[in-house]
């Protein structure tokens, strides 16, 4: 049930369109009047040993504010680590305007410091540093920010044209007021946030455990076990075999003559998909021709992150870069049940046993290497029953996490209209009392 939320009595038009109106009794003002930007910087002068605390513009989500600092001295430091911060400052991304990165400092070190790709808001008396966090981040706001932004890969805003933009601006006391409203109910609504998170953590986790138990352990708990003599796998059914991956899969190094052939890629969370059906900004060479084909079911793995699990089978024919690895899956073992067992975390901390090079980030996994490990290699049967079970489950339980991202979704666009509403006075929450924030959710 929704309710009708208390409004002002009595509104005027703001003169400024994407605003409309505002209550009667508020201004109305350019945020270069209410703040200044970007008063305090690191001087070149600085001292090399100085650490800092740095924060950049990937470090900080408009949900979750400052999500990781570095720790460096200065004369590590990039050159955009330069802004000084203080308490009751509001950082808003001016680079890349649509990541919204934006959040209030408290308490920080005195050594934090942000990037220059941030504008630094440090309000002045006439507004108060608990409004002016959620007034800059709302929707209204950002979208104005957005809008103002020049540059089509890398869009920017600059502080001059920040200042320029207006905010409905009530007393002090109002004020605070709102944000005490504020607080409240986006604490609730955070905390919802955080417990479909959590299942989705859990709904993950679950997952993970019924691939790995069905790919090494069968679907039947009552059969006979045996030890597979390798850490890794564990017990398995005493009817099945292990076998190095030599003796079960052998190398594919056929090349594209046209390089028009549909062009895959590997990932660690998705396996092997069309590149066309993902958002691929890296670049990209100017011919295709050379590059290596993979048939249905053929196994793909990136060279360079199978450390991570950066490998699976391929679902269609197509072709890979070159860097990648091939196999084509011999008559003991099927692709489906291929597919799971190589994305199993497990068995990609597995392989880094036998991958080359000196740090974790730089290692590669040859097909000498690969043709060390070794497999549990169910009857074909059982194989095929696992695939089956497998994929009917992975359904269930994607569902299950779509279900939850929605309600996340949900939960977030209704924080994002609360704070909009409230901080242009669309709402009056001198008048709001707390059982309605509930019925508003339902």
């Amino acid at each position: 049930m929704r309710v009708k939320l208390p409004r002002y009595s009595k509104y005027k038009d703001s003169g400024v369109k994407w605003m409309g109106e505002v209550p009667e009794h508020w201004e109305f003002k350019a945020l270069k009047y209410l703040a200044t930007l970007n008063d305090d910087e690191l001087s070149e002068n600085t001292a090399s040993d100085y650490e800092i605390s740095y924060v950049d513009i990937g470090s900080v989500s408009l949900e979750s504010g400052i999500e990781k600092t570095e720790t460096m001295c200065f004369a590590d430091a990039p050159s955009r680590a330069r802004r000084k911060v203080r308490e009751g400052d509001v950082l808003v991304s001016t680079v890349r305007t649509y990541l919204k990165a934006i959040c209030s400092i408290s308490h920080p070190p005195d050594n934090l410091v942000v990037s220059t790709g941030f504008s630094v808001v440090r309000p002045r008396k006439c507004l108060s540093p608990r409004f002016a966090h959620y007034a800059l981040q709302s929707q209204t706001f950002v979208d104005n920010v957005i809008a103002r932004s020049t540059g089509v890969s890398y869009p920017a805003i600059n502080p001059t044209e920040l200042q320029r933009i207006h905010l409905p601006l009530p007393s002090l006391p109002e004020q605070e007021l709102i944000a005490d409203h504020l607080e409240g109910e986006t604490y609730k609504l955070d905390a919802l946030v955080n417990e479909q998170r959590r299942l989705i953590d859990l709904l993950k986790e679950k997952r993970q455990t019924a691939i790995s138990d069905a790919v090494t352990k069968g679907l039947n708990p009552d059969t006979a076990m045996k030890p597979s003599g390798i850490a890794w796998i564990g017990d398995i059914p005493s009817h099945w075999d292990v076998e190095r991956t030599r003796w079960l899969l052998k190398e594919r190094d056929e090349r594209s003559e046209t390089g028009d052939e549909e062009m895959l890629t590997v990932s660690h969370l998705t396996g092997v998909t069309p590149r066309s059906e993902k958002n691929v900004t890296m670049f990209e060479a100017e011919t295709n021709e050379g590059y290596k084909l993979c048939h249905a079911g053929d196994l793909v793995i990136n060279t360079l992150w199978a450390w991570m699990g950066a490998m699976g089978v391929a679902p269609i024919f197509g072709m890979v870069s070159p860097a990648y690895n091939v196999y084509v899956p011999g008559k003991r073992i099927l692709p489906s049940y291929v597919d799971s067992l190589v994305r199993m975390p497990l068995f990609a901390q597995e392989v880094i046993r036998y991958s080359k090079g000196v740090w974790t980030s730089r290692l590669r996994l040859y097909p000498e290497g690969l043709y060390q490990a070794f497999w549990p290699v169910p009857p074909l049967g059982e194989q095929k029953e696992i695939a089956k079970y497998i994929a009917s489950e992975s359904s269930r339980i994607d569902s299950l996490m779509l279900e939850a991202n929605k309600s996340i979704e949900l939960l977030q666009e209704h924080r994002s209209t609360l704070i909009s509403n409230a901080v242009t006075g669309q709402i009056d929450v001198r008048k709001y009392r707390p059982q309605e924030a509930s019925a508003v959710c339902q």
